[in-house]
């Protein structure tokens, strides 16, 4: 490690843990469903910041190459927000790898917990380099639609095989107890582990306006890269409006 992340480890132990997810604007309800994971941390009390990188987000501003930290907008007292569309660009290195951008993002918001990442697959693969490909839970998005789910697919395969990840996360934008929500994302989990050598353990189907459910919980825990001092019992339900 270098001086910096010494210094960090030492003085900052609780670092803000990355949960990548991969951005699909196509889908229906996304950002209803990035809502309800931010949503999932806040309810046990963790502070968030929020980075879009997505193709729809806003572009980074200039003054993120002097001072990344100023160009973070505080949203609530837990919530943070970073607009940030080509952002992993201004951190590749000479191999293309991004590994540095979450150093920096930590160094930007001491104060977040969880760095909730929302990219475009290929970008999210340059971030997930050595070491953090082995330590990190991507999240797919998904809605009932046939094309959406094969864009999850293959956004699964493309972090196999580019960024080395094993496990992943899912949230699909329908009722979980529909059985073609369900059917979604057993067929999503059935090819991971057949074709891919990949696990999709945890899923959870996300209604507009219903309140957390035990899946989402369990997503949401399952992402950090600890169970320690990060993860104390859920509060009251909380009500999460990002945007």
């Amino acid at each position: 490690m270098d001086q910096a992340a010494g210094l960090r480890a030492l003085f900052n132990p609780r670092l803000g843990q990355l949960v990548p997810v991969v951005d699909n604007p196509l889908v229906a309800g996304s950002e209803g469903l990035l809502d309800a994971l931010v949503g999932a941390y806040l309810e046990r009390g963790l502070q968030v910041l929020v980075v879009d990188a997505g193709l729809r987000a806003r572009a980074l501003a200039d003054l993120a190459q002097i001072n990344l930290a100023a160009c973070i907008e505080t949203l609530s007292p837990q919530v943070m927000w970073l607009d940030a569309r080509g952002l992993v660009a201004h951190h590749l290195d000479a191999r293309g790898s991004a590994a540095e951008l979450l150093p920096a993002l930590q160094d930007a918001a001491p104060q977040a917990d969880v760095i909730l990442l929302r990219a475009p697959v290929a970008e999210l693969a340059r971030v997930l380099a050595p070491p953090l490909r082995q330590s990190t839970r991507p999240v797919l998005l998904t809605d009932l639609a046939p094309e959406n789910l094969r864009a999850a697919y293959a956004a699964m395969k493309w972090l196999r095989e580019r960024a080395g990840s094993v496990v992943f996360g899912l949230l699909v934008a329908g009722s979980p107890q529909l059985k073609l929500t369900q059917r979604i994302a057993t067929q999503l989990a059935d090819c991971a582990e057949r074709f891919l050598g990949a696990a999709l353990p945890a899923w959870a189907g996300i209604t507009p306006g219903r309140e957390l459910g035990n899946p989402l919980r369990r997503l949401a825990r399952d992402c950090l890269l600890c169970e320690g001092p990060l993860l104390p019992p859920p509060r009251h339900e909380t009500v999460l409006r990002t945007r």
